[in-house]
């Protein structure tokens, strides 16, 4: 079993407290020796026995720096907490000002929402009726402001639309038309492409020269058979050249 946990009190055997005031003095000094070197602190101890003697460890064997060190650290320290009691202070005055200010400010919000009315003397009361007129000619004006912005925005975006459809109107018109000269376009090469079109224009040409064959036989009667040039024809042009 390991050992319990030692009751902190004061040892009553005056032997046994000797004892443990060395031991633990020199364990003391010996942790204090320790964490100055390993951990480079600064570190001062002071012990007084019972008897008054005095025991002590500096580091480098500098308590007086030490101390000093101590002393300007502490005054700061009290500066500090005095310094903090005063704001402490000064804003314990401030929320008290402030507390009271919104106090006023919501019982005003009342008066004005028609609420708490009876504490209010005449003259209070023209006063806050002064300043509902004055609000509301202020809510007035600010609204009707925006209403005029609001009209002046909506016919702004009515014209740019109109602009826009006149746009697309004439583009639209400017399409059918191109459309309406291409489908006549494409409707003229298909009359000229048909073959009663093509059938036309030769048999044309063949009756002119059907005419010109007439004339020229009699002039030729002269000119022996075997010096003409024959040209034979197609079996349906011979029939378009009789009729």
């Amino acid at each position: 079993m390991g050992r319990g946990r030692v009751q902190l009190k004061r040892i009553e055997n005056k032997v046994n407290r000797q004892v443990t005031f060395s031991k633990r003095r020199s364990g003391l000094l010996k942790k204090a020796h320790e964490i100055s070197v390993l951990c480079d602190a600064e570190v001062a101890l002071i012990v007084f026995s019972t008897k008054g003697k005095l025991y002590e460890y500096s580091t480098d064997s500098c308590m007086e720096r030490i101390l000093e060190r101590y002393e300007r650290y502490a005054y700061a320290q009290s500066q500090l907490i005095a310094t903090d009691l005063e704001s402490q202070g000064s804003w314990t005055l401030e929320y008290a000002k402030l507390k009271a200010r919104m106090e006023v400010l919501q019982k005003s919000q009342r008066n004005f929402m028609g609420e708490d009315l009876d504490s209010l003397s005449l003259k209070e009361l023209q006063n806050l009726e002064q300043q509902l007129d004055n609000s509301l000619k202020s809510t007035r004006i600010r609204k009707n402001q925006l209403m005029y912005e609001s009209l002046s925005e909506l016919h702004k975006k009515g014209k740019a639309l109109q602009e826009e459809h006149d746009l697309l109107t004439a583009k639209v018109q400017e399409k059918e038309k191109e459309q309406a000269e291409q489908a006549q376009w494409n409707q003229q090469n298909q009359d000229l492409d048909s073959p009663s079109f093509l059938l036309q224009q030769p048999l044309h040409a063949l009756n002119i020269s059907g005419n010109c064959l007439a004339r020229d036989s009699g002039d030729d009667q002269g000119i022996p058979p075997q010096n003409r040039t024959n040209t034979p024809l197609p079996a349906w042009m011979l029939r378009h050249v009789n009729k």
